[in-house]
């Protein structure tokens, strides 16, 4: 199989996190690929058509792509138990919060990168770091016993979450009033998978 990749975008790093905690790692060969939404890459569009990574080119049947598709995939492929079943519904309900988060702090990144200065509006940006302090204070404040439970996809998506976080907008300072999130992720981000994976 292979993963048609980028380093920096943290949807793939969930999925790379969890080939490397599900012991998959060596089944897929990681294609990077540089795409933009201007300048979509062949190989990524060819993937998937709305040319989005990631995307997993099987050998037995169609491409996949959604970071979540791709992750259930795997799960199963590894024998479960990163979306168990006894508390499936709060695992894949922190995995989208942690997936909204990604995707607001994503469109604010493109806002700066990719948008002439006159043409970025900050009201917009404003807004989508609300969403993004939404979550993170629905996180502090209802989910911390979950992500102190077993590992799960939850926890690896949160923790690639907050990593684009650091990556992107550490200016932000989205620590500053979650002290109880900053600590649980300050020992996740040790975890050999999120080190190995983590970008630069």
């Amino acid at each position: 199989m292979q993963l048609v990749s980028s380093p920096l975008s943290p949807f793939v790093r969930k999925v790379r996190v969890l080939l490397l905690e599900a012991g998959l790692a060596e089944q897929v060969e990681v294609v990077d690929v540089a795409t933009t939404p201007f300048e979509t890459d062949a190989q990524a569009a060819a993937a998937n058509p709305l040319g989005k990574i990631p995307a997993l080119m099987r050998n037995d049947g169609p491409t996949l792509y959604d970071s979540r598709v791709i992750t259930r995939y795997l799960d199963e492929r590894a024998g479960g138990g990163f979306y168990p079943h006894a508390r499936l519904w709060e695992v894949l309900t922190l995995e989208a919060t942690a997936e909204g988060i990604m995707e607001a702090a994503l469109s604010m990144a493109y806002e700066a990168r990719f948008r002439p200065e006159p043409m970025q509006y900050a009201p917009w940006v404003e807004a989508q770091w609300s969403k993004v302090a939404r979550a993170l204070d629905a996180v502090e404040a209802r989910w911390m016993s979950h992500l102190a439970g077993p590992l799960d996809m939850s926890h690896i998506s949160v923790g690639c979450a907050l990593g684009y976080l650091d990556f992107r907008h550490d200016a932000r300072g989205w620590r500053q009033a979650r002290p109880a999130l900053d600590d649980w992720y300050a020992v996740f981000a040790e975890r050999d998978s999120m080190r190995q994976t983590a970008p630069a």
